[in-house]
């Protein structure tokens, strides 16, 4: 009997999984020679049982480990990535990647890790690759943008071969509506490395829940964030138009509660205003944004994600005091001129 078909066994009867049985388990779902019904009986029980903090912390390290190196160590320190669960099914506008940009410009070193739109109608790297980012970049041209534009984007194909025997269990299993620890590994798993994050989680109670992994993990700072639309229903974001779930990791761990739009000098904006589509679309509002024409509360939704990531990597001491600079970035042509370096860059 293989491992897969025992732990399975083990997680109906609700046994957790150790860090040796989780990497166990990782050899034979990312092995061709496992069945696919196997994989997703396996990840099926894991769902059904609850993964734990300890369980969740064990995957990610399992595919760090396996994870292609992109040689940025020198960079991670004072790195930050700004990230999303997804599967929040809300709709909304690329708000993470508009964050990256206006930080770069700011002289904060992002690194952010993902994917195109896999329960959205376009995902991170859908977007900035139309901005110009070049998804197959080599490790060494990533390791000169970082030089050169500040910011670098790992598109998790090119970084995690071990996910490519697991992805038909997981096309399975969505289909069937089915979540798995995948739904929230990719922004644990970033190759970077980097020591800060800003992490939009899907729903309310997993925000807690995955603070403490990445404090297992050993995050520098960051805050976990989700925001509270209505009785069930949000968004994996940081928002101007939501209340918002928060809990801080790493050096911010005291952090814990709801934030509003007013407690940092925000109007409350209605959720229509943060509000996506397809490539087009998104396309057509990051042009409204950099010409001042974009929805005020999508406005100062990046700014106060640009400002809270400015605060978590220590460039200021509070969260309003990076507002001001945040709005002129996006505003005032600074991430116009970021988006034309970027595809300057990507031609050479």
């Amino acid at each position: 009997m293989s491992a897969l078909i025992e732990l399975t066994a083990r997680l109906h009867v609700l046994h957790d999984l150790t860090a040796t049985e989780v990497e166990a388990a990782v050899v034979e779902l990312a092995s061709p020679a496992q069945a696919d019904e196997h994989k997703a009986a396996f990840l099926s029980a894991l769902a059904d049982k609850g993964e734990s903090v300890a369980e969740i912390a064990a995957f990610a390290r399992a595919f760090r480990a396996r994870a292609v190196d992109p040689g940025v160590e020198r960079w991670s320190a004072g790195a930050i990535d700004i990230v999303g669960t997804g599967g929040d099914m809300a709709g909304g506008f690329n708000i993470s990647s508009m964050v990256v940009l206006t930080l770069a410009c700011a002289g904060v070193t992002v690194m952010k890790h993902g994917n195109r739109g896999i329960t959205s109608k376009c995902g991170s790297a859908d977007l900035l690759a139309a901005l110009g980012v070049n998804l197959e970049a080599s490790p060494e041209q990533v390791r000169a943008g970082l030089d050169e534009l500040g910011y670098a984007f790992f598109f998790a194909p090119a970084y995690h071969p071990a996910f490519r025997h697991i992805a038909p269990t997981r096309k399975l299993l969505a289909a069937q509506g089915r979540r798995t620890v995948f739904n929230i590994l990719g922004p644990l798993i970033n190759p970077g490395r980097p020591a800060n994050i800003l992490l939009g989680v899907f729903a309310e109670p997993w925000v807690s829940k995955l603070a403490d992994v990445l404090d297992l993990l050993g995050s520098q700072a960051g805050l976990a964030a989700h925001g509270i639309i209505g009785p069930g229903s949000g968004i994996d974001e940081l928002t101007t138009a939501t209340s918002n779930r928060v809990r801080g990791i790493g050096r911010l761990r005291q952090v814990d509660g709801v934030w509003n739009a007013a407690d940092y000098g925000f109007a409350a904006s209605p959720f229509a205003d943060l509000a996506g589509g397809d490539l087009t679309t998104n396309l057509a509002i990051v042009e409204a944004l950099l010409e001042g024409r974009a929805p005020a509360g999508l406005v100062d939704t990046i700014v106060l994600n640009t400002a809270t990531a400015l605060w978590i990597t220590g460039r200021t001491a509070s969260v309003a005091e990076g507002t001001g600079q945040a709005r002129e970035l996006l505003l005032g042509g600074a991430v116009r001129a970021k988006i034309t370096a970027t595809r300057e860059f990507f031609k050479k």
